[in-house]
């Protein structure tokens, strides 16, 4: 009976590390993951956003597409000639007309150093996203018909600002992040929902869910694809926006 107890102990041991050795793997990948190897590519930016509903609602949309490079010099940026007569247009489109859809420059939104940076180097957001979450569990998965290891983690309330968690009262959010044998992120998945109640009456709920695919060049973790959705309603008005983001090195 004391053998079998201390067999049974050595096997919740033996798992518990097990499940343990995948976030080690992933941190250690993302140690290695340092972006030293020279970058060059072409990012493209679709986005959409819907305000309203039926009949009241309004759209809009638009792409722009940029040359990417990140090396010794640091990140560079590069807008072709048909983007920037697009950017042109828009500008005197909206002049004449505060209303006016301005496709090119609504999607540039999208194409700041700060959105750029993760796709480029992505390791570092990365492990930002583990810091502040908390491991819960790893399972054998497959991912695009591969061997895979599911890393799965709690996100806490306290990513948001004091600001926007405010007049919180429900959260709840999940990490999930797919890695290969030797730790390499192979993608992830954030999915967070909130709801609260404002100035007494005023009930919302919102919630954002973000996919992302990685590749690696060198020593460099490259977001390829990112697509994002994020959703508000409350007070009688609904919106949502989605952006895809996807980065095409060579």
């Amino acid at each position: 009976m004391r053998l079998m107890h201390a067999s049974l102990l050595g096997a919740m041991l033996l798992a518990g590390a097990a499940r343990a050795d995948g976030l080690a793997d992933l941190k250690g990948a993302l140690q290695r993951l340092h972006a030293s190897t020279p970058v060059k590519g072409v990012l493209k930016a679709e986005t959409s956003r819907k305000v309203g509903e039926g009949s009241d609602v309004d759209e809009y949309a638009g792409s722009a597409a940029v040359t990417v490079e990140d090396g010794a010099q640091g990140l560079r940026l590069q807008y072709g000639r048909d983007l920037l007569a697009r950017m042109d247009a828009d500008q005197l489109a909206a002049a004449k007309n505060p209303n006016a859809k301005t496709p090119a420059l609504y999607a540039l939104k999208e194409l700041g150093p700060d959105d750029l940076r993760p796709m480029v180097s992505a390791a570092e957001n990365l492990a930002r996203h583990i810091e502040r979450a908390t491991f819960k569990e790893e399972k054998s998965a497959e991912w695009q018909g591969k061997p895979a290891r599911q890393l799965t983690f709690t996100v806490p309330v306290k990513v948001l600002s004091d600001r926007e968690r405010k007049y919180l009262k429900e959260f709840d959010g999940v990490f999930d992040v797919w890695i290969a044998q030797d730790g390499t992120p192979l993608a992830s998945h954030l999915n967070w929902r909130g709801a609260g109640r404002a100035y007494v009456v005023v009930s919302f709920e919102v919630r954002q869910e973000v996919r992302s695919t990685y590749a690696l060049s060198g020593d460099r973790l490259l977001t390829t694809r990112l697509e994002s959705r994020f959703s508000n309603a409350g007070a009688g008005e609904k919106s949502e926006v989605k952006t895809v983001k996807t980065l095409q090195a060579g």
